[in-house]
């Protein structure tokens, strides 16, 4: 940090950095840029716990760390368990108040191997924020398909081949599913608006009990882009509205950047910018089409409405 900008902020958000530059993070990586902010809105009183997967890996090259938070590495499988002992251990020691619990874990964490263990933390009302940074595949490992990786999409589990085009399976919808276990608050959010990310970052951390935020995180080598192009695929996902950004809080869900039908932008133009897509028939592009305005429809018709019970 430059001397004399503690406690500095732009545009409301703090100037001091707790994800430290100079990690080894592919050039223009969404997820780097998520975890940055994140951590800022966070601050220095916070407790990292992480999943396995590209941060961790680019993140603590031993004996070198980005993290200037305590941090700790878990299995795929277990971050929301061990930040389950570590909410209770520090309410048993009586340093719990102040202190925010961060889980992190990418899209094979969280809607997959993870999942399990998330699910109990939040059925038990564990005090935590989960953040999924969703690159849509288990890109640390060799770009295999996911619970998040949309449908058609190519990857080398689910290769588009002669008769198989990509990925048979929607993506699975977690926010809703995490919703659906009585969280206070839960929320989807996008590099492409900081803004927005960090006051529900804000909103989360605050929030009683256990909380969730699902962070879209464009991956220049799993989804073959150019990495200058990662904040621009972002926005467009909101503009076709590939990527539906609300937040629902107290049960009730709400749009933060609504996108009107008349108003979105074809789903083609952002299929075509990225390489997993590439292999896509005209009518192949309708079906995602018309699978992306019906889903989109289905959260406006639920907008405003008590859809899920509240038990922290």
């Amino acid at each position: 940090m430059e001397k004399g900008n503690k406690g500095r902020m732009v545009m409301g958000i703090p100037y001091e950095e707790y994800f430290a530059s100079g990690h080894r993070a592919c050039s223009g990586c969404g997820e780097a840029v998520v975890i940055r902010h994140v951590m800022k809105a966070a601050g220095p009183n916070t407790i990292a716990v992480m999943a396995t997967g590209c941060m961790e890996v680019i993140s603590t090259p031993y004996p070198e760390t980005a993290w200037k938070v305590p941090w700790i590495h878990v299995a795929f499988e277990n971050n929301s368990a061990v930040a389950s002992g570590i909410d209770a251990a520090l309410k048993t020691q009586g340093k719990r108040e102040g202190v925010n619990l961060l889980v992190l874990g990418g899209d094979g964490a969280s809607f997959d191997i993870g999942f399990g263990a998330l699910s109990g933390a939040i059925e038990r009302g564990h005090k935590f924020t989960y953040v999924c940074t969703d690159n849509e595949a288990y890109m640390n490992t060799g770009v295999q398909r996911s619970g998040a990786t949309p449908f058609l999409a190519n990857t080398t589990t689910s290769p588009a081949g002669s008769k198989v085009h990509g990925k048979q399976e929607p993506k699975k919808p977690l926010p809703l599913i995490v919703a659906s276990h009585g969280a206070r608050y839960v929320a989807t959010a996008s590099p492409a608006n900081i803004l927005d990310l960090h006051r529900k970052m804000k909103k989360a951390l605050g929030a009683e009990g256990p909380s969730f935020i699902l962070a879209y995180s464009p991956c220049p080598t799993g989804w073959y882009i150019a990495g200058e192009n990662s904040i621009e695929i972002a926005r467009l996902a909101i503009q076709t509205r590939i990527f539906p950004v609300y937040e629902i809080e107290n049960g009730v869900l709400k749009f933060t950047q609504k996108v009107e039908k008349e108003a979105a932008k074809p789903v083609k133009e952002y299929l075509q910018m990225q390489g997993r897509f590439k292999h896509l028939s005209a009518e192949e592009v309708e079906r995602i089409q018309k699978y992306v305005d019906e889903r989109y429809e289905f959260l406006l018709g639920i907008e405003g409405k008590k859809c899920f019970d509240v038990l922290f």
